[in-house]
């Protein structure tokens, strides 16, 4: 009983705490007085940490707690680092770390903190004092792994199911991988395991992956994903293909190559294949058009007229790694409901610049962009226009909307922790 007592009052102060006193603790926040990230107008930043290390992705408590997962032990040993914030200046003084691997996936549901490694989902009871790391549940176990598109990022949405990405090892499923001249193969035996989303219920242990349902198909590696509590939806941003140009040069330019194939954004629909390795998406044509190791010309539709295409799509090879629904009271109306994407940056653009390395935002209602995309946080890289990923100082990685509604961004080159904050009301 008394642990109930004091579960319930625990859970009022949580409530307290996000509804009124973080929000009223956020117009004393200090912003960095050196600018080195460019946001939009009215909108300021603060670093939380500098530097933990290759940071991925990111989440916060209810209390403006940050848990950071590593894709490398920290200096501590450790795969997931936690933050906190006691004297209200907006930075960390307060660091701790625990978890004896590594990955990219965490989330937060119910009274439990969710981690990836590169094959296993595990979880850790969350108490009134913090995460008890002793206790250690398995979620899934047993996941495909392969170095090429390893990391299992996840999502779980409000009524417990568990999305899980499994990349898949492949360029486009050619019959010898990346080479020219070697044909797709059709169909594409990699499907049965990879190349997809795959659901769980995040509240059984030991499950494996025969034992989920492959929710999705045809999505060569979606590192970006979110669950949308308005339209009820997963929305996912796949990695695309590569080489375009090196593979087929009677096909596709150098530059052809720089822009294609578009990042695609879709909603997605359980039971749906949305086409890689078969199709791929032209935004400069609005077309969805069949892949060259398929049969295609750069030109032809053939099969892919029936895929689904993306509700917006982006310039190649920008490397979407994260997106966001923002559903706080901070930032302007114009935010509201809206998709923010972390592009991690190019490698393969040349003779184009880099691209990437910045924030995106895009305006949605009911689940549908209703204008263009802008870039809403940049200047990651550094000053001067970088030739290779391996110049860039900082790439955004993991997103975080926090309980007063500030943004956070993870980077994934340093580990520095940002929140952005808007101060113009």
């Amino acid at each position: 009983m008394t642990k109930t007592i004091y579960s319930i009052g625990f859970r009022i102060f949580s409530l307290y705490l996000m509804l009124y006193a973080l929000p009223n603790a956020a117009q004393s926040l200090k912003p960095d007085a050196k600018k080195t990230i460019i946001v939009q107008k009215g909108f300021d930043v603060i670093t939380i940490v500098p530097s933990l290390g290759r940071a991925r992705h990111i989440t916060v408590d209810s209390n403006g707690t940050i848990y950071v997962r590593m894709n490398e032990y920290n200096i501590d040993g450790k795969g997931i680092v936690v933050l906190k914030d006691t004297d209200g200046d907006g930075r960390a003084d307060i660091i701790n770390s625990f978890g004896d691997f590594t990955g990219t996936g965490i989330a937060l549901y119910k009274n439990y903190l969710y981690a990836s490694s590169d094959s296993v989902v595990y979880r850790f009871p969350l108490t009134a004092t913090g995460i008890d790391a002793s206790k250690l549940d398995t979620i899934v176990n047993g996941l495909p792994y392969n170095p090429q598109h390893g990391s299992k990022n996840i999502v779980i949405a409000p009524d417990g199911k568990l999305y899980v990405n499994i990349g898949a090892p492949s360029n486009a499923c050619q019959e010898v991988d990346r080479t020219k001249g070697s044909k797709g193969m059709d169909p594409c035996p990699l499907l049965e395991t990879y190349g997809g989303i795959w659901q769980f219920d995040a509240n059984k242990l030991n499950q494996k992956q025969s034992d989920g349902i492959r929710y999705a198909s045809g999505l060569r590696n979606c590192v970006a994903m979110d669950w949308d509590i308005l339209t009820k939806h997963l929305y996912a941003l796949p990695h695309g293909r590569d080489q375009l140009n090196t593979l087929y040069p009677e096909f596709y330019s150098n530059e052809q190559n720089a822009e294609l194939p578009s990042e695609e954004l879709f909603q997605i629909t359980k039971g749906t294949s949305y086409g890689w390795p078969y199709c791929y998406f032209d935004h400069l044509q609005n077309k969805k058009l069949l892949s060259p190791e398929y049969g295609g010309d750069s030109k032809i539709t053939g099969r892919c007229d029936t895929m689904p295409k993306p509700i917006i799509a982006f310039p190649g090879h920008w490397a979407p790694n994260d997106l966001l629904f923002y559903h706080g009271n901070m930032f302007p109306e114009k935010y509201k409901h809206g998709v923010f994407i972390a592009f991690h940056g190019s490698w393969n653009r040349a003779p184009l610049k880099q691209g990437g390395y910045f924030v995106a935002f895009v305006p949605m209602k009911d689940g549908k962009p209703t204008g263009t995309w802008e870039v809403f946080a940049e200047g990651f890289a550094g000053g001067k226009e970088i030739t290779s990923p391996n110049d860039a100082k900082h790439r955004p990685m993991g997103l975080a909307e926090g309980p007063d509604g500030s943004l956070y961004i993870s980077d994934s080159v340093a580990g520095t922790i940002y929140r952005i904050i808007y101060v113009n009301k």
